[in-house]
């Protein structure tokens, strides 16, 4: 598919959505006060882009990086443009994330050239909640297009950089992205017996715009797309009365 034709059919998709009827907000807080606290703005900007890669080419941390994403697009107000360069979404992990099969139209891009196009496309309709895409390479141009197009809207934007075959960190390049995430696969929660606790992720915020770094071990995104301190964390006495393990 040409990508004049890959925009035409994505215009003529995004024709058909009538407003959301959703209260829309210009920050989505992950409703962990760890987290939250150490945002410039208390969460994560609506009208913005935000870049996240896994800590390593291995399929644990991508899995991880990808479910991340779901997660926050499943809290975001409506539908979800999901564009990809390859087939590879599973429809169950994401749905376990929070994120319903019938929220996201899927995009298929023949390079990441398209791929960002469909992107800014996606974010200038402002009819969509999140619009995510999946990219080995953007430049600063690339994503200051981006940022500019989510700007004066409320559709967050998600890019997931994915590793080189030669390997490299993926959030070397610059870019104007609001924030930089960095997701990986971590040891899942002890259990008295045998068998596989809670999955874990550690998550680094490698920037943000007028912010600092900071890095947490979270349990894993619940079926309402939310992150939660690990149990022996969030049941100190310290940490009762200061963040609720999961948001209402």
């Amino acid at each position: 598919m040409s990508s004049a034709v890959a925009l035409s059919t994505l215009r003529e998709t995004l024709r058909a959505i009538e407003g959301d009827g959703l209260r829309r907000r210009p920050v989505l807080p992950f409703g962990v006060g760890a987290i939250d606290s150490r945002l410039a703005t208390t969460g994560l900007r609506l009208d913005s882009l935000h870049e996240i890669a896994a800590a390593s080419p291995g399929l644990g941390d991508d899995a991880a990086a990808t479910l991340f994403m779901a997660g926050v697009a499943a809290r975001a107000w409506g539908p979800v443009l999901w564009v990809v360069r390859r087939r590879d979404l599973f429809a169950p992990g994401l749905y376990q994330s929070g994120l319903a099969p019938e929220r996201i139209l899927h995009a298929e891009a023949g390079d990441d050239a398209e791929l960002l196009a469909l992107m800014e496309e996606g974010l200038r309709h402002r009819g969509l909640g999140a619009v995510i895409g999946e990219v080995k390479s953007a430049s600063m141009p690339n994503t200051r297009r981006l940022q500019l197009a989510a700007e004066g809207g409320k559709t967050i934007a998600l890019l997931l950089k994915r590793h080189a075959r030669e390997g490299g960190n993926p959030l070397a390049v610059p870019s104007a992205a609001v924030t930089r995430w960095r997701i990986a696969a971590a040891p899942s929660t002890p259990l008295p017996v045998e068998g596989v606790g809670c999955p874990r992720w550690r998550i680094e915020l490698v920037r943000q715009r007028g912010g600092e770094p900071h890095d947490w071990i979270m349990e894993a995104c619940d079926e309402t797309g939310r992150l939660a301190l690990p149990a022996r964390l969030a049941d100190r006495p310290a940490a009762a009365g200061s963040a609720h393990r999961r948001a209402a």
